[in-house]
């Protein structure tokens, strides 16, 4: 038995296989050894001093805890395993207190390792259940600092820092390991009593985790908040609780990430009560949950909100009845009622307050996205309808999944904050790069990079040229990125000459990046444009000129001009990788005009890789963006040259996964109700008719 104000304690010292000191824990190894007695804080009498070991599952001992505990596997495999040595700790400390005359007593140990990381997560793992007397325990470093300010800080103790302190004369050695540091720390209680310290406010461990809202108007500490990363996809908050086992969670501390799809994408954020149990979770990083290791790192406060945080008053009046498990439907018919759900879910499984324990999930015009949350008020409820996983309701199977509050509150706000018709933004940057060109002809002054690690980004291809960086042309860094907008491998390097470019391919040809070798050729600025524009190169690293593969792009654009240098004025208003390639036509002379934005041929642009400029960051958008000048600088241009540009007022919509049937007639109904360009914007964009039957195919098209 235990009360908040015991009068008696029981001195607790336990090892395990593995680290000792201040890493115990750290390293998931078992218990090996408890040794305890107790101690009457009214008469200052003793209990027996008891001993006892504990056979792991595995006995393979680490090198310190050999040297420092002097144990053996072999006596480790005559003892009895932890549920039965915990059941003679119970039986033989009511023992004790009865000859002492004391009915309750409260755990004290050496820091909290023992209790938080070694008691509380091995218990959880091998699934039995601790005594209440290991939920409430003193720390006695802490407790030696209060009685003792001018004492080394809380974690600079040890059991050796204050026995020298107080001045103690024990000597480690001649005891038994264990027994030391148990009669040591009876010895500092009793100078602590002496000087009239009380042990009035013990260290307590959360029975369970407390599911809540949380506001985006909250402060979160960034000191207590740590993202897991590595989860399995069907874990629920109360497995990531149970990961974190004997430490404290705050209420409603567990988020769980959702990827664009709306589906977990294996990273959880957790929100502790303090910084010290933020830090103590750090250690549990590549723990295990089931087969799976888990890695735990720094998070922010900004992140939790970010992921946890609400502002919906629905939402908030949902999630305020408290204790609830919480279940996600997803895959519900549109047509889908209050009632029909709770028809699927059956009388074995009642929700919670019946309608009001149901939240449909919908976009802002207020259609149905196929998601919904039920709550139930136990777990039996809830198993109850998990059993119901891809049943079917009216003609779809339905998934059910365990979810959070936190869950809850990311798909709410993922939904209600997506536009009825995505719109491009508008690039405002203050600061622009002076103008560039992409190299064309046939001087060698390129070199091509192929094999990069997929998480190479630009400063690494930097520190892979080495002393070369430095004859890079400005803006010459072109990564290649897929049709999804991840890297493809490829790079492309403009060098300022060809001699250059030919040292570079010798020095790093087979180069090391991370842990792969990177090929490296010369090649010419016509092949790099080639490629960059959906073409590819043969195994040499080189192309044939573009005219002779007319297959890889549109008919009317068999060769590829020189590109048009932007002018000083739109440099002025544009980013260069936002601003669109120009159109040609056949006709078009070798000298071109000064033009407002710089585009390649709208057909060519369905076929094209993406690219990324150095020093820009390595990612660039997957469609058409809409570039607003001022009127001023549109009229000047448009009576100074022929040249097509954007109109002003509007934007670019690309739809993707139409029928293939699908026509112009079925695109303007899909529309109605929006105002949309009128029929003759030909006279804006110049399009060839091979070039309007590669935009108008179907599958995909470009709206304007």
């Amino acid at each position: 038995m235990t009360a908040s104000h015991s009068d008696s304690l029981v001195v607790l010292f336990g090892a395990t296989a593995g680290a000792y000191g201040a890493k115990l824990g750290s390293d998931e190894r078992e218990l090996i050894l408890l040794v305890w007695q107790v101690v009457d804080l009214h008469s200052k009498k003793v209990g027996t001093l008891h001993k006892s070991l504990v056979k792991a599952d595995n006995l393979d001992l680490s090198d310190q805890c050999r040297e420092v505990s002097g144990l053996t596997p072999e006596g480790l495999g005559k003892a009895e395993p932890l549920d039965r040595v915990l059941q003679q700790f119970s039986q033989l400390v009511s023992s004790d207190l009865k000859v002492l005359g004391r009915s309750s007593y409260t755990l004290c140990s050496d820091g909290q390792l023992l209790i938080r990381q070694v008691l509380h997560p091995e218990t959880s793992k091998k699934n039995f259940l601790l005594s209440d007397c290991f939920y409430s325990f003193y720390d006695l470093r802490k407790e030696f600092h209060t009685c003792y300010p001018s004492s080394a800080a809380v974690k600079d103790q040890t059991i050796k820092t204050m026995a020298e302190y107080l001045g103690l004369g024990t000597d480690e050695a001649e005891e038994d390991f264990g027994v030391w540091q148990v009669k040591t720390m009876v010895a500092i209680i009793f100078s602590m009593l002496s000087e009239d310290h009380a042990f009035t406010e013990p260290e307590t461990v959360k029975y369970k985790y407390e599911t809540g809202p949380c506001s985006k108007s909250e402060t979160v500490d960034s000191e207590t908040v740590i993202r897991a990363r590595g989860l399995p996809w069907q874990s629920s908050d109360q497995d990531i609780a149970r990961f974190f086992k004997g430490l404290n969670i705050a209420k409603g501390g567990v988020a769980l990430c959702l990827n664009s799809q709306g589906r977990r994408n294996g990273e959880a954020l957790v929100r502790f009560v303090n910084s010290e149990q933020r830090d103590l979770a750090l250690e549990r990083h590549k723990h295990h949950m089931g087969s799976r290791y888990i890695e735990v790192y720094k998070a922010t406060g900004e992140e939790f909100l970010k992921i946890a945080g609400g502002t919906s008053n629905e939402v908030a009046q949902f999630l305020s009845k408290e204790n609830q498990v919480i279940i996600r439907m997803r895959g519900l018919p549109f047509t889908a009622t209050q009632e029909d759900v709770l028809g699927f879910l059956g009388p074995e499984c009642p929700v919670t307050g019946g309608k009001e324990g149901l939240l449909f999930v919908k976009y802002p015009d207020g259609r149905p996205t196929g998601d919904a949350f039920v709550l139930f008020s136990c777990e039996e409820y809830a198993q109850n309808a998990l059993k119901k996983h891809k049943e079917i309701l009216g003609k779809r199977y339905i998934e059910l999944f365990r979810s959070t509050a936190a869950e809850v509150q990311q798909v709410l706000n993922r939904y209600m904050s997506t536009p009825l018709i995505p719109t491009l933004p508008t690039p405002i940057i203050p600061v622009i790069p002076p103008a560039y060109t992409i190299a064309t002809g046939s001087i060698r002054d390129c070199v091509r990079l192929r094999g990069l690690p997929y998480t190479a980004g630009i400063d690494d291809i930097l520190e892979f040229m080495g002393d070369a960086t430095g004859d890079i042309k400005p803006h010459g860094v072109h990564m290649v990125l897929n049709q999804q907008g991840r890297p493809s491998g490829d790079a492309f390097i403009q060098m300022k000459s060809a001699d250059k470019a030919f040292m570079v391919a010798q020095k790093c040809h087979k180069k090391m990046m991370k842990d792969r070798y990177v090929e490296v050729f010369q090649c010419s600025g016509e092949e790099m444009n080639f490629v960059l524009m959906g073409g590819t190169l043969n195994r040499s690293g080189l192309s044939p000129p573009p005219c002779k593969l007319p297959c890889l792009s549109p008919p009317a654009y068999a060769a590829f001009q020189t590109a048009a240098v932007i002018p000083a004025e739109a440099a002025a208003l544009y980013q260069p990788q936002a601003l669109l390639p120009t159109t040609r036509t056949p006709q078009a002379s070798a000298a071109a005009p000064p033009t407002v934005t710089y585009y390649p041929a709208q057909a060519a642009q369905l076929y094209m890789n993406y690219t990324a400029y150095y020093p820009s960051p390595p990612v660039s958008p997957t469609t058409v963006g809409y570039l607003a000048a001022p009127p001023g600088a549109v009229a000047a241009a448009a009576t100074a040259t022929h040249t097509p540009i954007l109109p002003q007022p509007g934007a670019l919509v690309r739809m993707q996964g139409l029928p293939y049937n699908t026509g112009m007639k079925e695109i303007l109904s899909f529309f109605q109700g929006y105002q949309y360009a009128p029929d003759d914007y030909n006279g804006l964009i110049q399009l060839s008719d091979q070039a309007r039957s590669v935009l108008q195919a179907p599958k995909e098209w470009v709206c304007l």
